[in-house]
């Protein structure tokens, strides 16, 4: 009697494996493509970080495009104001 008990029952890792295996067994093929395609599109997505850095880039180049063409500028106008020549 002891090793009728010691074969029926088993330990709860075992039982939750043969459950999952069940579980994926059930699983159809197009239910697994689409599981693998939507694990793909996850990683090659885009981040929002990605976007974030994109996007300072084009500040920064936009604010250093700005910026030099400012200095052009007003170096200019102040030739034009010097009091002194004649």
């Amino acid at each position: 009697m002891g090793r009728k008990d010691a074969s029926t029952s088993r330990t709860p890792v075992d039982q939750y494996r043969k459950q999952i295996g069940k579980q994926d067994y059930k699983k159809t093929r197009p239910m697994l493509r689409a599981t693998r395609l939507k694990a793909e599109a996850k990683k090659t997505a885009l981040g929002v970080k990605e976007v974030a850095l994109v996007l300072a880039a084009i500040l920064v180049f936009l604010l250093a495009f700005y910026a030099f063409f400012y200095l052009n500028v007003s170096n200019e106008v102040d030739l034009d104001l010097d009091p002194e020549e004649n």
